[in-house]
């Protein structure tokens, strides 16, 4: 017999948990399909905008309560060593994704959302109504279904999205270390030949170094340690960091062919969430919030669908659409464009001049990647 649900979610990082969490609590009926269970860790910077805090405490979480670290400075620095601090104009909080996947992993569970731990293979859309297969092939149907299950993935080549068949040149890095002298409060930014990497403090007291670099500069390198040495330790701070922190993970995780090409937020019906609607580029520090948002627009219109409020199914999807840019599309926009500019060693180094001269400056460049705290 198959399975039917008001709700159905691919994957579950902090948009397909957040939908999960948002739509159980107001009575639906919600399965989410995840390939690994929890905990688990994942590439990610850890540092998530204090712009999103009052809409999960609206959710029911806190996670202040499990000692995640306030943040409120920012530091800047380009691959000579050249650094500027500033205050982060509303600050953030270091949290792993072990962490924060967990607790509303707990939370969704609790109000009602059932899970399955499994791949999902294909999804068909007929008759008004979603169905969804597994690798196990387990199937399941649903009114509505939301896509948030990453960066990429084998159902991007199903559902023929565009940016898959575009060449995709960066990889992302991350591993956690001990390291007492780093400050509690400080994110930093620090660049390097063909990348960049950030750097907080999580939960744990752990520091998270999680770095974005093009294949052009690792591929002359036969692994992350040698590259490591070689081009992210050119860096000062960086070098600095690595000769005396020591790693806490076996190795470090890494993911492949990270996609910065535009996406659509509604692909053959689904409204996707979080990366699988578009990737801010990380050194804006604000993808974890930006995943988070765009859940809670998700349910906010899924649900005024799913009451009756507004029945038309195309409506809903264009009214995710136009929200989804309204309020992210400037943010990946800017984050492009600051990328260009740290990536091109003349320019940054002119730009951190003037930084250091208009501290204004670079508090709105931080703005203009970065919204106004959620309100629920």
């Amino acid at each position: 017999m198959v399975k039917h649900f008001d709700l159905i979610i691919i994957g579950g990082g902090l948009a397909g948990l957040t939908a999960a969490l948002h739509l159980s609590k107001i009575n639906y009926s919600v399965l989410l399909i995840e390939k690994q269970t929890y905990p688990h860790h994942k590439v990610c910077g850890e540092y998530v905008s204090n712009e999103i805090i009052p809409y999960l405490n609206h959710l029911g979480v806190f996670p202040q309560n499990i000692g995640a670290i306030p943040i409120n400075q920012f530091q800047l620095s380009t691959i000579n060593g050249q650094k500027t601090t500033t205050a982060l104009p509303l600050g953030g909080i270091g949290i792993s994704r072990y962490a924060l996947d967990q607790l509303l992993f707990e939370h969704a569970k609790k109000s009602g959302a059932q899970f399955v731990f499994d791949a999902v293979s294909s999804v068909g859309f007929t008759n008004d109504i979603f169905k969804i297969t597994t690798q196990t092939d387990k199937n399941y149907t649903a009114k509505v279904a939301i896509g948030a299950y990453g960066k990429r993935s084998n159902l991007d080549k199903h559902l023929n999205r565009k940016f898959i068949h575009e060449k995709s040149f960066w990889m992302g890095v991350k591993a956690h270390y001990n390291y007492d002298n780093f400050p509690d409060n400080l994110v930093a930014l620090h660049n390097f030949n063909g990348g960049y990497g950030g750097l907080s403090k999580t939960e744990s007291g752990a520091v998270n170094f999680c770095y974005l670099t093009s294949y052009k500069s690792f591929q002359a390198y036969s692994n992350i340690n040698q590259f490591n040495t070689h081009i992210v330790s050119q860096n000062p701070h960086l070098k600095d960091f690595l000769e005396n922190a020591s790693p806490l993970f076996k190795k470090p995780l890494s993911i492949a062919q990270i996609s910065f090409h535009k996406k659509t937020p509604v692909e053959g019906h689904l409204l996707m969430c979080g990366d699988t609607a578009g990737l801010i580029h990380p050194l804006c520090g604000n993808g974890m919030a930006m995943a988070i948002h765009s859940a809670k627009i998700a349910s906010e219109l899924i649900h005024k669908y799913l009451s009756g409020a507004q029945k038309d199914r195309k409506k809903l999807e264009t009214a995710y659409t136009r929200q989804w840019n309204a309020t992210f599309k400037q943010r990946l926009w800017m984050g492009q464009t600051l990328q260009s500019l740290l990536l091109a060693p003349k320019l940054s180094n002119y730009a951190m001049k003037i930084a250091r001269n208009t501290p204004a400056l670079l508090k709105k460049l931080i703005s203009l990647t970065h919204g106004k705290p959620v309100t629920c």
